[in-house]
């Protein structure tokens, strides 16, 4: 049996997938050298419709198939594909759907409009990310969550998703980045993002804003450990996190980093 401690990206960006930000290229690197170190590596990103699946190699995932996702008391199939990261021996999982992902473009339409589904996406991606690893039967050690789109993970892994064995023993680490949007994911989405009975009206409180700034609090605030990944974060949320309570926190080191205390930080957490 593999003693290798088990590491899940899950981001809403990753190089040469999708650059939406300077991080994206940091995930990358992060999930090549987790897997040069002996860590065993997988990622998970949504499938947005400027991914091109011919250049990119990406191909469905038969045996991942059959599962629906519920969101708002709608159910919506999750289709899965996996593309071989180029130059690495990792895979990359792609969560697509024909509702929420067969468009052109990211969360803007071709006149710059602010997709009004864009709270359901993000709930479909967060929790389908988690379905995705249930039918994986693939416990992770380590949990790093990226991008606004993600911040739903950690609270879903602390609440809806806690009873399951496969995230019995999960750290989560979530990345605050710059903002990159000013619009706000609407007045239902605190309501809709609670998917489960056991998620309270307070454990949604970070969130209500439905601001991009919200949306990191959020992430942050259910994480076992908080990193910063950009020189641009908001400075409010430096103040609010640079020092909290029984979190491990690291600092913005510059993009330059040879990223060692992220390695560091992973092996920190999974050997508790």
């Amino acid at each position: 049996m593999s003693t290798k401690k088990r590491i899940l990206f899950i981001a809403t960006e990753m190089s040469p997938y999708l650059e939406l930000t300077e991080f994206a290229e940091v995930v990358n690197k992060l999930a090549i050298k987790s897997n040069d170190t002996g860590l065993e590596v997988r990622c998970i990103m949504p499938r947005f419709g400027i991914i091109n699946e011919r250049r990119h190699r990406l191909h469905e995932v038969v045996r991942l198939s059959g599962i629906n996702v519920s969101v708002d008391n709608d159910d919506y199939p999750l289709q899965i594909k996996v593309a071989s990261l180029p130059n690495a021996r990792l895979q990359v999982y792609f969560l697509d759907n024909e509702d929420f992902f067969k468009r052109k473009y990211i969360f803007n339409d071709e006149q710059e409009k602010w997709y009004d589904d864009n709270d359901l996406r993000t709930i479909f991606f967060c929790k389908g990310a988690l379905e995705t690893v249930k039918k994986f039967g693939w416990p992770p050690d380590i949990i790093h969550c990226s991008g606004w789109m993600t911040s739903l993970v950690p609270l879903y892994v602390k609440t809806a998703y806690k009873r399951e064995p496969v995230f019995s023993h999960s750290k989560i680490i979530y990345t605050i980045g710059e903002n990159t949007f000013e619009e706000n994911l609407g007045d239902s989405f605190v309501e809709r993002a609670g998917i489960h009975t056991s998620i309270k009206e307070k454990d949604l409180e970070p969130f209500k804003e439905a601001s991009n700034t919200a949306m990191f609090r959020g992430g942050a605030a259910y994480a076992d450990a908080i990193t910063f990944g950009s020189d641009k974060v908001e400075k409010k949320l430096v103040t609010e996190f640079a020092k909290v309570k029984g979190k491990k926190v690291l600092p913005f080191t510059g993009w330059d980093t040879d990223l060692t205390e992220y390695l560091d930080l992973y092996n920190e957490l999974a050997a508790k």
